[in-house]
């Protein structure tokens, strides 16, 4: 058979058993006539229809149920997070209260510790000027005992001039009086 005819074929029997499907499955309930199956059918159907109906609605009072109780959850979640966020502010507040209080209590300390390098400035300042008092002193000493020095060197000078003369002085004499001697006993010799 070439293949149009098998199709052409097939199509045949498809309508064929469209035909007679009905009667093929009236005839398998031999007990029940064609309409009280097809009444029973209809009933069948109304009580489907009514099943799923009631489980839509048992559904619908599922979602309903679900939704309020979410309802609930997000409000108690709400009031939590409300709790939870007031909590934290007044924490964060208190933390805040700490860290100023320290602050100033940095701030005080540093302050005296400023006033006691300020009262240490001073003490240093006056220390440095005692040393200025104190170089005063050794520069008027040093003047001084330079003024000493040239005066005891002016002395020696002046006593060394004295020795001089006196051992020319000396020597003069004791050439002349060993000259007078000799010359006293030569003549009178």
């Amino acid at each position: 058979m070439p293949a149009a005819t098998q199709q052409l074929t097939l199509e045949e029997i498809a309508e064929y058993m469209r035909a007679h499907m009905v009667e093929w499955l009236t005839e398998d309930s031999l007990a029940k006539p064609p309409a009280v199956y097809e009444i029973e059918l209809r009933e069948r159907m109304v009580r489907v229809e009514e099943e799923l109906k009631h489980q839509r609605e048992l559904m619908k009072q599922g979602f309903d149920l679900m939704g309020k109780r979410l309802d609930a959850m997000n409000e108690e979640n709400n009031k939590r997070f409300e709790a939870m966020s007031q909590e934290n502010n007044r924490r964060f507040e208190e933390i805040n209260r700490r860290f100023e209080a320290m602050s100033r209590e940095n701030n005080r300390r540093f302050e005296e510790i400023n006033g006691r390098f300020e009262e240490v400035n001073g003490r240093f300042e006056e220390i440095n000027g005692r040393f200025e008092e104190i170089n005063r002193r050794f520069e008027a000493m040093s003047q001084e005992n330079n003024r000493r020095f040239e005066a005891v060197e002016r002395h020696f000078e002046s006593m060394l001039q004295r020795t001089d003369r006196f051992m020319i002085w000396s020597l003069g004499t004791t050439i002349g009086m060993g000259s007078l001697v000799i010359a006293i006993l030569k003549f009178s010799l």
